[in-house]
């Protein structure tokens, strides 16, 4: 049938897409990630937001191999996962905080804002486990369904894209305003205890 593409209807790749710019406008790691290192620069904020989006992609290749389903049916590796995610975004915090990482006047690594954005992503097992019950709803069943399931998360992982794009432009704007020092140090330990608060709450979740 025209239109028909990996066996989706277009009707169900509107609603897809519908549904999916639903999730990415809210609020969570993700976008609080890419906000601080957007306020350091157009760069740091873009790779940033590159690097969410390939762990999107990481998420839907796990999603498609049965690995999300490996982390549901085995509570160990998802605790596993789960704290080593919550570790990693309280260290990223704790180190922003003692090097100023979060400060526009600080100039960083702009591939490590990439590498971080990925494992920022890529570490969080509820991701995972969304994507497990999320893509099957418009994948369905059948023969084609591992490919549906891969479409469907490369479109995912354009959206969230170019919204953590827009996200990064937006914040260096506003961290072109924000030159002050006592500003730039406040911003830098806000930035930083976000980060910690958003790695305790996974652990203790």
């Amino acid at each position: 049938m025209t239109g028909v593409v990996f066996g989706l209807q277009p009707a169900t790749m509107v609603a897809f897409c519908a549904a999916s710019i639903a999730l990415i406008l809210t609020p969570g790691p993700d976008t609080v990630y890419v906000l601080a290192r957007g306020v350091q620069g157009r760069s740091s904020g873009i790779r940033s937001a590159l690097g969410i989006a390939t762990g999107v992609l990481l998420h839907t290749a796990a999603a498609t191999l049965g690995l999300a389903a490996l982390l549901r049916a085995a509570p160990i590796a998802y605790r596993a996962v789960k704290y080593v995610g919550a570790l990693y975004l309280v260290y990223l915090g704790i180190n922003a905080i003692r090097n100023r990482e979060f400060d526009p006047q600080v100039e960083t690594n702009s591939g490590g804002s990439f590498r971080r954005g990925v494992l920022v992503n890529a570490l969080n097992p509820k991701v995972a486990l969304f994507f497990l019950a999320f893509l099957p709803n418009f994948a369905g069943t059948g023969a084609g369904a591992d490919s549906r399931i891969a479409l469907l998360g490369a479109t995912y992982a354009v959206l969230t894209a170019v919204y953590l794009c827009l996200v990064a432009l937006v914040s260096e704007r506003a961290g072109k305003a924000l030159e002050s020092p006592r500003v730039t140090s406040r911003l830098n330990w806000v930035g930083g205890g976000v980060m910690v608060a958003l790695g305790v709450g996974l652990a203790v979740e």
